[in-house]
């Protein structure tokens, strides 16, 4: 399944990360580790470097997230709606 998902490159204390967009929870077919894996290839094969965080809504509206453990406090604290509005791209990812 192809995707073409909306991203944020943010540079947070000297660190580039691209936070990806997902509609709701990761629920794929394989492992949450095995999708958090396809979109780090995926922003790789576009030649976005950072640490990837994949970011979704929950039903209350809080920011619910994927993301390496540096970034667990910004995550942890930024409304998701600051973070669309910082969307600027795209990113195409290949999930099976």
């Amino acid at each position: 399944m192809q995707l073409d998902l909306e991203i944020a490159r943010l540079n947070l204390q000297d660190v580039n990360v691209v936070v990806v967009f997902i509609n709701g929870a990761p629920n794929p077919p394989g492992s949450v580790a095995q999708y958090y894996a396809a979109l780090q290839g995926a922003a790789a094969q576009a030649g976005l470097d950072g640490n990837i965080a994949a970011v979704w809504p929950d039903e209350f509206g809080r920011t619910r997230f994927l993301a390496p453990p540096e970034q667990h406090s910004f995550f942890q604290i930024v409304d998701y709606d600051q973070l669309c509005a910082q969307i600027n791209g795209t990113l195409r990812c290949s999930l099976s």
